[in-house]
C-alpha cells in the first residue's frame, strides 16, 4: 500500500481495461487517474515523478506475456511492483449508431486484443482489415471522432458508454473466462509482507555455460520454494544473450526468499529485483508450512551453535 500517493497513471485513454482494473481496487478508484498513451509512457512517468503510480497490463490467459511492460520493467525503469490486480476481459465489436455488421470492412483494436477474438472474426468477419491502436479504447475514441461507415472496434462494454458507440456484437472473445493480469508500480517503497505473497526478479547470467539454467532454479527448489512463472527475454547486448524473469512465492522478508536472492546474486552477473507485493491468486498454504519450516530449522542450527566450546 502507498497512502501517499494521489494520482495514478494507466493506459488511456478513459474506457480501456486497465482503467477498468482501477474501478476494481477501492483504494485506487478514489485517487486521481490520468489517461498516458502508452505503457511505456506510464511507466516513465512514474519513474519522472508526473504520476505516483502506474497501473500496468503483464500478463493475459490467452495470449501471454506483454513484452512491452516486462522490458520495460528489466531494461528501462527501476521500480517496484506495489500489487497485481486480476480481473475478467470482455470483448465486444462496436460502431457508431446506425451500423450493421455486414458493412464492416475494417476491425479496430489493440493487437493483443484483436488476437483474442480470432474465432470470431473467421466466422463472421473473414475479409475484414486490421488496423492497430495503442488500445481498446483508442480505437473506440478514434471511430466516434471519425466514423467512415465501414470501421467497427474491438473495446470494452465501458467504451461504448463512454463514446457513444452501439455494440455490434458482444462477449465476441475466443474465451469466454479470459482473465488479465496488471501490475501497479511506484518508484520508491517496497510493499510490506502480507503473508500471502508474490516476489518477481530479472536475472542474469554470468555467462551462458551448461547448467546455468539449472544452477538459477536450484536455489529455489533447494529452499522449497514454488515459482510460479519464468520467462527469458533477450538482453538487447547482444544476440543470444538472454535474462531471466522469474516470480516466486514468498516475500524478501521472509528468510527463505532473502536467502535464495542472496545466493543468486552472488552466483550470477545481477540480479534485479522488482518487487515483492501481495498476490493475487489463491492462498497458497504449502508456502505458509514452508515458512514455518524454515523457522523451525533456524532455531536448530541456532541451538547447535551455541553449544560450541568457545
Amino acid at each position: 500500500m502507498t497512502p501517499d500517493a494521489t494520482t495514478v497513471g494507466y493506459l488511456g485513454p478513459p474506457g480501456t481495461f486497465t482503467e477498468q482494473a482501477i474501478f476494481s481496487q477501492p483504494d485506487l478508484a478514489a485517487m486521481r487517474h490520468q489517461p498516458i498513451n502508452s505503457i511505456i509512457d506510464v511507466l516513465r512517468s512514474v519513474s519522472s515523478g508526473e504520476v505516483d503510480l502506474g497501473l500496468v497490463a503483464i500478463e493475459n490467459m490467452i495470449e501471454g506475456s506483454v513484452t512491452a511492460t516486462l522490458d520495460a520493467l528489466a531494461f528501462d525503469t527501476d521500480l517496484f511492483i506495489q500489487r497485481e490486480v486480476v480481473i475478467n476481459v470482455n470483448l465486444n465489436l462496436m460502431a457508431p449508431p446506425g451500423a450493421d455488421l455486414a458493412s464492416v470492412r475494417r476491425v479496430r483494436s489493440y493487437p493483443v486484443a484483436h488476437a483474442q477474438c480470432r474465432q470470431y472474426l473467421a466466422d463472421h468477419l473473414p475479409e475484414a482489415a486490421f488496423e492497430a491502436a495503442n488500445s481498446t479504447a483508442e480505437a473506440a475514441r478514434a471511430l466516434a471522432e471519425h466514423s467512415d461507415g465501414d470501421t467497427a472496434a474491438i473495446a470494452p462494454l465501458r467504451a461504448a458508454e463512454v463514446y457513444g458507440l452501439e455494440v455490434l456484437a458482444a462477449d465476441i472473445a475466443d474465451r469466454a473466462d479470459n482473465q488479465t493480469r496488471f501490475v501497479l508500480v511506484g518508484a520508491d517503497s517496497i510493499a510490506p509482507p502480507t503473508g500471502h505473497d508474490k516476489t518477481s526478479m530479472v536475472v542474469y547470467q554470468r555467462s551462458d555455460v551448461p547448467g546455468s539454467l539449472i544452477g538459477i532454479l536450484g536455489e529455489f527448489a533447494a529452499r522449497a520454494i514454488n515459482l510460479t512463472s519464468l520467462q527469458s527475454r533477450p538482453t538487447k547486448a547482444s544476440l543470444g544473450q538472454y535474462c531471466f524473469l522469474l516470480d516466486c512465492e514468498g516475500h524478501i522478508a521472509d528468510e527463505v526468499v532473502a536467502d535464495a536472492l542472496r545466493n543468486l546474486s552472488m552466483k550470477t552477473s545481477r540480479v534485479k529485483f522488482l518487487g515483492s507485493y501481495p498476490s493475487a491468486a489463491a492462498g497458497d498454504h504449502d508456502h505458509a508450512q514452508n515458512q514455518i519450516e524454515v523457522r523451525k530449522a533456524a532455531a536448530w542450527i541456532d541451538e547447535l551453535r551455541s553449544r560450541i566450546a568457545l
